[in-house]
C-alpha cells in the first residue's frame, strides 16, 4: 500500500519583476513492500489477521462435524496434494532464490554484457505470464528435455520468480549506503569480500518483507501446477469433485487450507521481520 508522507504546498510566488515561474506542488510518495504481511503491532482479538486465520480453522473443523459424508473424505485425500504443494513450493523458491541473487549482482555489475543479460531476463521473463511459461516448458521444452510435471513445474516457477527476486536483490543491495563499501575498501577488503561480508548481510534485514511476499504468492500460484499433472492441493481436490461431483464442498476445502497456510506464512514472516528491525535497532 502507498503512505502518503507530506504533500507539499504551492511555494509563494517571485517578486515583480522576476522571469521565474512559479513552482509546481511537490508530492512525495513512500511505496511500502510489506502488503502481504500483517501488522504484528494489532494485539486485538478482532483483528482482521485473527478473525479470519481463526475463523478458517474453526470453518475446516465445524464443517466435517456437521456433514461427516463429504468433508470427511475430502480431507482424507488432501494430505498428499499437501505434500505435493509445500514441495514444489519450498524447491522452487530456493532455486528463485539462488537465480535472483546472481540477476541481482548482474543487474549491478559493471560489465555491460553481463548487465545486459540479466537485464533481458528480468524484462522478458516479467513480460510473460507464469500460466504461459508452465504450459511453454512442459509441452514445448518438456519432450526436448524429457521432463516430467513436477521438474517442468519447478523449472518454471523458479525461471519466473527468479526474475522478480532479481529486482528486489538488486533494490536492496542499491539501497546500502554507498559509504559502506567505500569503508571496505578503505579496510583493504575486495569489492568481492565487501559484499559478501559487509553488504549482503545489511541486504538480508532490507529485502525479507518482499522476499517474504514473494514467497506468499509463490504459494498461491503453485495451484497452477495441477495443469501439469501435478497431484498438488487443487488437483487432489479437483479429482475428488470430479468423480462425486461435490465441488462446492470439495473447493471449499480447498480454498480454506490454502488460506490458512497463507495467513499463518504471513504472520510469520511479519513476525521475523519485526525481530530483524529490533535486532538492528539494538545494535545501532
Amino acid at each position: 500500500m502507498s503512505d502518503f508522507l507530506r504533500i507539499g504546498k504551492r511555494k509563494a510566488p517571485p517578486a515583480s519583476g522576476s522571469a521565474a515561474p512559479p513552482a509546481l506542488p511537490h508530492f512525495n510518495i513512500n511505496v511500502t513492500d510489506g502488503t502481504l504481511i500483517p501488522s504484528t503491532g494489532d494485539k486485538s482479538i478482532l483483528s482482521a489477521w485473527n478473525i479470519s486465520f481463526f475463523g478458517a480453522i474453526a470453518a475446516i473443523i465445524i464443517l466435517p462435524i456437521l456433514s461427516p459424508k463429504p468433508y470427511l473424505d475430502i480431507l482424507a485425500v488432501v494430505p498428499d496434494g499437501l505434500v505435493a504443494t509445500f514441495g514444489v513450493t519450498i524447491v522452487s523458491i530456493l532455486f528463485a532464490l539462488v537465480l535472483g541473487l546472481l540477476t541481482g549482482l548482474g543487474r549491478i555489475a559493471k560489465t555491460k554484457p553481463i548487465n545486459l543479460i540479466a537485464t533481458i531476463y528480468v524484462e522478458v521473463i516479467r513480460g510473460i505470464p507464469l500460466l504461459v511459461q508452465l504450459f511453454y516448458i512442459y509441452y514445448a521444452l518438456g519432450p526436448l528435455l524429457h521432463l516430467k510435471g513436477p521438474a517442468s513445474a519447478v523449472m518454471a516457477m523458479s525461471i519466473c520468480y527468479g526474475a522478480y527476486m532479481g529486482e528486489i536483490f538488486r533494490a536492496g543491495i542499491q539501497s546500502i549506503p554507498k559509504g559502506q563499501m567505500e569503508a571496505a575498501l578503505a579496510l583493504g577488503m575486495s569489492r568481492t569480500q565487501a559484499l559478501w561480508r559487509i553488504i549482503l548481510p545489511q541486504t538480508v534485514k532490507v529485502i525479507l518483507p518482499p522476499i517474504g511476499n514473494e514467497f506468499i504468492a509463490l504459494l498461491k500460484d503453485s495451484s497452477l501446477v495441477s495443469i501439469l499433472a501435478v497431484a498438488d492441493l487443487l488437483r487432489r481436490g479437483r479429482e475428488y469433485a470430479s468423480t462425486t461431483f461435490n465441488y462446492l464442498q470439495s473447493f471449499t476445502i480447498v480454498a480454506l487450507i490454502y488460506l490458512i497456510m497463507t495467513l499463518f506464512f504471513s504472520r510469520l514472516v511479519g513476525i521475523m521481520e519485526t525481530r530483524l528491525r529490533n535486532h538492528g535497532q539494538w545494535h545501532n
